[in-house]
């Protein structure tokens, strides 16, 4: 082995590594974001995250001389991102504080293939028929988590369906955004839109802000840290070693999401659960693959 290849795959160990603790941090923001919503409103849930997140990203674009504003922001790509960005967090939100923590996670995880899908269409990414099979499988394993025609079905489930729609959109729209904008910057964005979403969303309630406990406010900070480190942890993955080697990774989320929803809030895991999330998880590594082999040697 060679000094290259065994730095190579130092690298990906480290980035496989920042990907499963980011994935873990996340699991533990959405059991803590469903906690919250146990004694404060959806809508102020997510507008206190949102606005804290904000402050966060904010104080350390400042603290390393950089402009809390650029132009860019408001580019057409930006203000579709901003739109799906709403949509994806507060249909998330939605469904991580009204619909079992389990099943919001495993229906996240289709989210990779709605993008490959909505690129070949809007990009003219070339998807061979194995690449779509992959994609219909991975659907299919989403519809059998729903279960539309069973008694077991509940419609706070396409809750998380839509949350994870907002998502690919929003990460299709990252794709265009102008290469101006940092990942602080857009992160600081993200979360403001996250307090746009939650503040809409409490003023269609018609309800007045409550004001938190101690409790509740010590909640949400960590809430908060939780969510800034998840997020920092994400792109430090995302910048450590091979992208193929180290996306997989995501997929731990699906075992730790569940497994808090079934210690944490007493979720059932059922064969239908188990099955849907094969079908989505198999599709997805399929889909790496084969995108990995198209651009080897």
């Amino acid at each position: 082995m060679n000094i290259s290849t065994q730095n190579l795959r130092q690298a990906n160990l480290l980035g496989a590594g920042w990907m499963v603790l980011a994935m873990v941090l996340f699991a533990i923001e959405d059991a803590l974001l469903k906690q919250a919503a146990l004694t404060l409103s959806i809508g102020q849930v997510m507008l206190f995250f949102g606005l804290g997140g904000a402050v966060v990203f904010a104080g350390h674009l400042r603290l390393t001389g950089q402009r809390l504003y650029h132009p860019d922001v408001l580019s057409l790509p930006m203000r579709i991102r901003v739109v799906f960005e709403v949509l994806g967090r507060l249909f998330y939100v939605l469904a991580v504080a009204l619909a079992p923590l389990s099943s919001a996670t495993v229906i996240l995880q289709a989210t990779p293939l709605v993008v490959v899908a909505a690129a070949a269409v809007l990009f003219g990414e070339k998807v061979g028929w194995r690449r779509w099979l992959a994609i219909l499988i991975g659907l299919t394993g989403v519809m059998v988590i729903l279960r539309p025609t069973g008694e077991s079905f509940t419609y706070l489930s396409v809750l998380a369906v839509i949350g994870m729609l907002g998502f690919a959109g929003r990460d299709l729209a990252s794709r265009a955004a102008p290469g101006t904008l940092n990942t602080s910057m857009l992160g600081l964005y993200g979360f403001l839109s996250l307090a746009t979403a939650g503040g809409l969303f409490q003023l269609w309630l018609g309800a007045p802000l409550q004001m938190p406990t101690g409790t509740d406010l010590g909640l949400l900070a960590l809430v908060i840290g939780i969510g800034v480190f998840a997020y920092s942890a994400l792109m430090k993955a995302m910048r450590t070693g091979e992208v193929s080697a180290v996306t997989p990774f995501r997929y731990s989320r699906l075992l730790f999401g569940v497994g808090l929803g079934v210690i944490w809030f007493d979720e059932s895991f059922d064969s239908y659960m188990a099955i849907g999330s094969g079908l989505i998880v198999l599709s997805g590594l399929f889909i790496l693959w084969r995108g990995k082999q198209r651009l080897g040697p």
